[in-house]
């Protein structure tokens, strides 16, 4: 029986952080420094270790960034506040609220309050609508990552069914309409859907971002025989960070499978890194060719 291949999103990230790197430095040239600031509210352990790693890789590469840090009691009020302050602010480019908020926040108020052209998350109502156009230039990060991830190891996405099993805002939905501008078939699965199984079964391309390991694992029974399989979810299991997929043994009947950790999580940083540079570009009105397909593809 033949033996599956990991695809490696640190691999395919650390070639995104050189381009990163260069593209930094025409910016600067042209007299433009890109600067993040991201904003975490409350104390959440799992959000703030994922902002700890965003600042980190943004110190890699050489973007300047800091984290604005407001108490679990902030109201709706003082967020959307410290979000217009930072929208008028000419020496940030690029804002990325991170989520979950605590409860009683409303995050779609404050996503929308972004402005769209500092909003490296691609979440704003106005880029998500240029998505749904195939004109955005601020694209979800994780689901751009997924993207650059399957090209970089040569899997077809057009002509090709891709079963999503996550319908949130941050991966799910924006995913598949990458995926449909990709002109793949894409068919959408979440807690309601009946008989999974059977729908996973004939995906060509399977992504799955439950991130609840004791409940749902995706085994080879769900997954069709050379299938590339990218893994989104994430769990604590003992300590250890695992995803939804029981990778060696669906590494037995699929052709790709993303790790965890390894996988799309490097990606979605190296996005970051990206789209803050898009971000600096977009308000300084300078073009760069900012090309992440894989030179193979281009």
């Amino acid at each position: 029986m033949s033996t599956g291949k990991i695809m490696s999103g640190r691999f395919v990230a650390q070639r995104i952080h050189e381009h990163v790197k260069h593209d930094l430095a025409v910016l600067r040239t042209a007299g433009v420094e890109p600067f993040l600031s991201t904003i975490l509210v409350g104390d959440d352990p799992a959000s703030r270790t994922y902002l700890k790693n965003r600042h980190s890789a943004c110190h890699y590469v050489g973007i300047h960034s800091r984290n604005m840090e407001l108490s679990a009691s902030t109201s709706q009020a003082e967020l959307l506040e410290v979000i217009d302050g930072l929208n008028h602010d000419a020496h940030v480019t690029g804002i990325l609220l991170q989520l979950p908020l605590p409860k009683g926040l409303d995050e779609a108020s404050a996503i929308t309050e972004i402005s769209q052209e500092k909003d490296v998350d691609g979440l704003n109502p106005c880029n998500l609508g240029q998505l749904w156009r195939k004109s955005a230039r601020l694209v979800p990060c994780t689901p751009k990552g997924i993207v650059v991830l399957l090209k970089e190891y040569g899997v077809e996405i057009a002509e090709k069914h891709a079963v999503i099993v996550n319908r949130t805002k941050l991966v799910g939905r924006p995913l598949a309409q990458l995926l449909l501008n990709e002109d793949a078939t894409v068919t959408v699965c979440h807690s309601k859907t009946s008989h999974l199984k059977e729908i996973t079964k004939r995906a060509d391309i399977l992504v799955t971002a439950v991130g609840h390991r004791r409940e749902f694992t995706v085994g080879p029974d769900m997954v069709k025989s050379g299938a590339a399989v990218v893994d989104v979810g994430t769990s604590s299991v003992q300590g250890r960070l695992i995803g939804d997929v029981d990778i060696d043994s669906v590494l037995k009947v699929a052709s790709y499978v993303t790790p965890v950790p390894g996988g799309v999580g490097p990606m979605t940083i190296a996005l970051l890194l990206y789209n803050t540079l898009v971000a600096a570009s977009i308000q300084k009105n300078i073009s760069l060719n900012f090309d992440l397909e894989p030179k193979s593809n281009s």
